[in-house]
């Protein structure tokens, strides 16, 4: 199968270095790499440029002017399926895949998965406090079994149960992601664009799996900067909400 892996970035220079290292570790290489410009006004682009000229791996810059990490990812998951992609994985530009993230997602999609739904762990280099590395998550966990009986998650045109999703990382056949929409276009403030895929996906198909071996390290930032509650909230339907859009994106 080929494989993309995109990236959709806004305001990430001082960030996606890592992100970048981290694809460049993984212990399999077999992959091209798409970053979505996602009308970043920094020097984001740069560093991809500087990267990509000694990268072990293709890497291909894509711009999309409509705010939204949603809409960027569309965008790059649309390029990489146009380019040949048959399988596709997404990563932010602030997190860190595990090494064995590609080998990992790779296996469950061979295995017959048409999307894979990999598990969040907070980002080590970010020194989690305990209450960050196992209380959060484990309230994470729970609001996701929450969800998974939520009237709105049990439509019978579902072909398959709820699972606890991360936009940071997941893998998806790139017949499913054009069967079912893809992802929303829409503002990062407007709704969960994981979630809402998702949920397009399980009408579709009943091959999707929660790998709990497929890791990436998440960003602590937006939990330090709104705190656990409003941090919750936002996750939950967007029930908290920053008073003006530029305040959505933490840097």
């Amino acid at each position: 199968m080929s494989l993309a892996v995109i990236v959709p970035a806004y305001n990430e220079s001082s960030a996606i270095g890592g992100a970048l290292a981290a694809l460049a570790a993984q212990s399999d290489l077999d992959f091209r790499l798409v970053v979505v410009d996602n009308a970043c006004t920094d020097d984001t682009a740069a560093v991809v440029r500087r990267f990509a000229a000694t990268a072990p791996f293709p890497v291909e810059i894509v711009t999309e002017p409509s705010p939204g990490a949603g809409t960027a990812a569309d965008t790059g998951f649309r390029h990489a399926i146009a380019g040949g992609a048959t399988l596709l994985a997404r990563t932010d530009a602030d997190c860190l895949p595990a090494p064995d993230w590609i080998a990992t997602l790779r296996s469950y999609m061979e295995e017959g998965a048409e999307m894979a739904c990999g598990r969040s762990i907070p980002r080590r280099d970010e020194d989690p406090s305990w209450t960050e590395r196992v209380i959060f998550p484990a309230v994470v966990r729970l609001a996701a079994t929450y969800g998974r009986y939520r009237r709105a998650h049990r439509s019978p045109e579902f072909r398959t149960p709820y699972v606890l999703v991360h936009g940071h990382n997941l893998a998806m056949s790139a017949w499913l992601y054009l069967s079912c929409g893809g992802t929303a276009r829409e503002p990062l403030e407007d709704g969960s664009e994981d979630v809402t895929l998702l949920n397009r996906a399980r009408r579709h198909t009943s091959r999707i799996v929660r790998a709990e071996d497929m890791v990436v390290e998440s960003s602590l930032r937006r939990l330090r900067a709104w705190g656990p509650k409003r941090t919750l909230l936002w996750h939950w339907d967007r029930r908290f909400r920053p008073p003006t859009p530029a305040e959505v994106h933490i840097r």
